[in-house]
């Protein structure tokens, strides 16, 4: 085993043109009222790698362009479709017209863990909460499901972006897998 060199690993990688061509993943990711440029930017990365159909931006989320967005992103704001909607109950409004399940990752009373993706539908739209606060109720009485990543040490909850990669991930693996 030898590791990949840098120009060995570009030749799999599409192009943004191609990506533009290709057909994505029916995976969705809304952010609601994220803080942090930079995991804006990590979610924008992993929905990029999870090939996401698209990645809707709501509230206060910083959209880009945006130098702290664009360091962790690394060029994935240009692959990854998105669009900026003021209201959070707005885009589960719209999703949900699309025919897109709303999915929130999140502590609730009926949360089941991410690693039951393989039950879910899909299309879906994964709901990554504020930092701080979490996924708003209402978007939580609007939702069709909630997952949980269970946490075995002190800690509740991970790092909103690495939440999201978590679960997109999962998602595309269960889509992967399913004959």
């Amino acid at each position: 085993m030898r590791k990949l060199e840098h120009n060995e690993i570009a030749k799999k990688r599409y192009t943004v043109v191609e990506l533009q061509n290709s057909e994505r993943f029916p995976i969705y990711g809304l952010l609601d009222n994220i803080r942090s440029l930079y995991n804006v930017g990590s979610m924008f990365r992993s929905a990029d790698g999870a090939r996401c159909a698209k990645l809707f931006l709501t509230g206060y989320t910083p959209s880009p362009p945006r130098k702290e967005i664009d360091k962790t992103a690394l060029g994935a704001t240009e692959s990854v479709p998105w669009q900026y909607i003021q209201s959070p109950l707005e885009a589960v409004k719209i999703i949900k017209q699309m025919g897109i399940r709303i999915c929130v990752l999140e502590h609730t009373t009926q949360s089941r863990p991410y690693y039951e993706l393989n039950k879910l539908e899909f299309p879906l739209c994964i709901v990554v909460g504020n930092e701080i606060t979490g996924i708003s109720h209402e978007i939580i009485e609007n939702a069709d499901m909630a997952l949980e990543i269970p946490m075995y040490g002190m800690k509740q909850s991970l790092n909103a972006a690495v939440a999201f990669g978590i679960a997109v991930f999962g998602c595309v693996a269960t889509l992967k897998s399913k004959p």
